[in-house]
């Protein structure tokens, strides 16, 4: 699982920094980094959650982005196309800017 893979990719095709994303879900920028560099392989869930809510992202989709081949071994080749398909939909719609 390359979690820190999943949040950069999510995190750039939301077009937000590092500092943006630290700040939406509430952690330091140095730890958003470490993250994402894959430094840090076992964030609390909670931890995961706000991630993926500052990315507008259901956790669900990130953990699926974050599937390396071996783990996603049981699902069918359609079922792995359409949940790509439905995970690269969700990051190319708009999202709203919040204010915080």
């Amino acid at each position: 699982m390359n979690l820190g893979r999943a949040i950069t990719l999510c995190r750039k095709q939301r077009r937000l920094t590092q500092a943006e994303l630290a700040k939406r879900a509430g952690v330091s920028v140095s730890y958003l980094s470490l993250l994402e560099r894959n430094e840090r392989k076992d964030p609390a869930l909670s931890t995961v959650q706000k991630l993926a809510e500052a990315l507008k992202v259901p956790t669900g989709i990130l953990f699926f982005l974050a599937a390396d081949d071996a783990e996603l071994a049981g699902l069918s080749e359609e079922l792995k196309e359409k949940l790509s398909f439905a995970a690269l939909t969700m990051l190319n719609e708009p999202v709203e800017p919040t204010l915080i």
